[in-house]
């Protein structure tokens, strides 16, 4: 049977709402006003499959089960415009929600929470205000803001030195080892301390004291490992490697630390000698474990020898109780419980009467007990402390690893040599050191790479210019007297050079660290003059009094198996330069110690010959502040290549040369590779290398 199915148009789509009739009547349009109108979504009418067919029925009408009657959805499939369902005007059809425009924006994701504890969070607000607005004001340094920026980022900017307002462990101790700065040689004054107290009740206080804080710690431990001025600040003949300290790892070691104080204190050297000073400065200024040694007033002490038959009673005037705490004023460790004023003691009192300006006597009066109550900055103090602060200019290893932490040592206020291994010394000799002034050793560290028997002498073009072609104008003969050879380059410059022999300026052996000042250790044909005991005469370069035992000793640290002997090496001893290399460098640190403790533990002075100590005391009297350790330009210096003209009774070597290697090369090989290459001229060469 045919249906006719016969339809009323649905208006609950803009496109349906369109093709329906005018509907004029007040019941249709109360029966439009009582069907709600959706949004208009442009989405496709429902499909007859949407709607269920009655053919029971005798009329044409499709009728809807009440399950399919459905609120309207955002999708809807497309419907047959043959078969559209009756409305029922009794219904209400619900409201379908409205789609959400298309420009609308993401909600924003949610905030973690804070770690910080809310007594501190008022604090932490501060302190990220400050890092954003003024951290230059506390950290000049790019790096070091930069690390101070990530730290108190990753803590989310909670203080570092209080929990809630109270200061913690690690700031006790950092404050502790601050104030104790002048410990280590350096000055509390370049390390201020906030006061915490006034500041517990105001979050803004606290943030700028935990600021200032942290400040004062990265000075401490840049200094303490890189020393209050830089070495260029001192000489130009001064070059050590760098050792700055990593920001980062200086506040994650010293906050995170079981004991802060400690963990800041590791900066400074760890060297034992500078260690040894250290003990000898707090003696110096009479502290004895961390507290001042105070000398009682009494009556006079006066040493008097005990001679004849009154000697038991002259022995009893010369006792007092307050001798044992006067020996550890003065230092004297011999005998630390003696009550008698002895001999040694009164020379002791007297020697301190000289540095502070009184008449010494050797009396111990009522104003030498003042003075030695009254800590002074005396002139032993200020040597001690440079010769500290030059101990932080050297690496932090001094040694090789690889061969016992193996290293040469040299001293040259005290013109020795130490070759030292195991953290023991296993050898030493005395050396000649330069002149003063412009002739002065430079200080270095490098490393000794390989030993030259026989070594070709190469004058180092600032003899040549200031001293050998002056002396040619004087008389033509003096370098074929003195077995010297001349040669000119192209350029017009001038080579001097002196062949392997007994009579080499360099003797039998040079010791080659290559650097940049040309210097080496060598032998010497001249050895009168280790007999002195100030034995600065040489050109910069040092001189070693026993080279065929120091070779050996190296050699055999270097090579153990091959079992160097001074017999050995002498044997060598020819007309022909030969090379023995180290498989292992061993460093060369070239020293400047004025202040040292020896082996018995008694603290040694020597005389300033270069004025170190004065620059460096100068330096630090007209402190400018904690900037003291900004690099200066560290010019290298420069030689001039001589020119000019020779006096006609000079004649040339035939062997002049045109290029080949400049004197560095010529001086060390290469610019430091272990085998040099020989120059025009040069006797032939044996190279050993085992």
């Amino acid at each position: 049977m045919a249906v006719a199915a016969t339809f009323l148009a649905v208006s609950s789509t803009s496109a349906f709402a369109q093709s329906d009739p005018p509907r004029n009547s007040a019941a249709e349009l109360a029966i439009d006003a009582a069907i709600p109108f959706p949004e208009p979504a442009n989405v496709p009418p429902p499909t007859a499959s949407d709607f269920k067919l009655d053919t029971t029925k005798s009329d044409t009408t499709a009728t809807v089960s009440p399950e399919q009657v459905k609120a309207p959805e955002t999708t809807v499939k497309p419907v047959d415009s043959a078969a559209a369902p009756a409305a029922d005007p009794t219904k209400t059809v619900a409201t379908p929600p409205a789609a959400a425009p298309a420009t609308a924006t993401a909600p924003e994701p949610v905030k973690a929470a804070s770690t910080v504890p809310a007594a501190d969070q008022p604090v932490a607000d501060r302190l990220r205000d400050l890092m954003a607005t003024k951290a230059t004001k506390y950290f000049d340094r790019k790096a070091e803001r930069a690390a101070v920026e990530k730290f108190y980022t990753g803590r989310d900017y909670a203080p570092v030195w209080t929990q809630g307002g109270s200061l913690t462990a690690a700031a006790k101790g950092v404050i502790a080892r601050l104030k104790d700065a002048a410990a280590d040689g350096l000055n509390p004054g370049d390390y201020p301390v906030p006061d915490f107290a006034a500041a517990a009740s105001a979050p803004d206080a606290l943030a700028e004291a935990d600021l200032r804080l942290t400040e004062s710690m990265m000075d401490y431990a840049r200094q303490a490992q890189s020393g209050r001025m830089h070495w260029s600040q001192v000489s130009a003949d001064i070059q050590y490697p760098d050792h700055p300290v990593d920001a980062n790892e200086v506040l994650a070691n010293v906050t995170g630390a079981k004991d802060a104080s400690a963990a800041l204190e590791s900066y400074n050297p760890p060297h034992k000698l500078y260690k040894l000073l250290k003990a000898k400065l707090a003696e110096l200024r009479g502290v004895t474990d961390g507290a001042p040694v105070i000398i009682d007033e009494g009556q006079p002490l006066k040493y008097t020898p005990a001679r004849g038959k009154n000697a038991p009673e002259a022995e009893a005037q010369m006792s007092d109780p307050r001798v044992p705490k006067l020996r550890a004023k003065l230092g004297l460790t011999e005998n630390a419980d003696d009550i008698r004023y002895d001999a040694k003691v009164a020379a002791a009192v007297r020697k301190f009467q000289e540095s502070v300006d009184l008449k010494p006597t050797g009396v111990l009066d009522d104003r030498t007990v003042k003075a030695l109550n009254t800590p002074k900055r005396d002139k032993q103090i200020d040597t001690v402390l440079v010769n500290m602060e030059r101990w932080r200019w050297l690496p932090r290893d001094l040694g090789a690893p690889g061969i016992g932490d193996a290293y040469v040592i040299l001293n040259i206020p005290d013109y020795t040599l130490k070759v030292m291994q195991h953290g023991a010394q296993v050898w030493s000799t005395r050396v000649v050191t330069g002149k003063p002034g412009q002739h002065a050793t430079p200080l270095l560290s490098e490393t000794m790479k390989f030993i030259t028997v026989n070594p070709t002498w190469n004058v180092p073009p600032s003899i040549i210019y200031n001293e050998y072609l002056p002396a040619l104008q004087q008389d033509p003969t003096v370098l074929d007297r003195m077995g010297l050879r001349l040669e000119r380059a192209r350029d017009g410059s001038i080579h001097i050079s002196q062949p392997p022999g007994e009579a080499n300026a360099l003797g039998r052996i040079r010791f080659n660290f290559p650097n940049k000042f040309l210097v080496y250790q060598h032998d010497t044909p001249d050895k009168n003059l280790f007999a002195r005991d100030e034995r600065a005469f040489s050109h910069g370069c040092m001189r070693v009094q026993y080279p065929d035992q120091y070779a050996s000793v190296l050699l055999n640290i270097t090579m153990p198996g091959e079992r160097y002997t001074p017999e050995r090496i002498r044997s060598m001893y020819g007309r022909s330069e030969i090379d023995l290399k180290f498989p292992t460098p061993i460093p060369v640190n070239i020293t400047y110690q004025t202040a040292f403790v020896d082996d018995a533990g008694k603290l040694q002075f020597r005389k300033d010959i270069y004025g170190r100590d004065a620059t460096m005391i100068a330096i630090l009297k007209n402190s400018r502040g904690k900037d003291l350790e900004n690099v200066v330009a560290h010019a290298q210096p420069s030689y001039a290549r001589p020119k000019g003209p020779l006096p006609n009774s000079v004649s040339l070597s035939d062997n002049s040369f045109s290029s080949g290697p400049n004197f560095f090369e010529r001086l060390f090989g290469g610019g430091g590779a272990p085998t040099p290459p020989a120059p025009v001229g040069r006797p032939a060469r044996r190279v050993f290398t085992r």
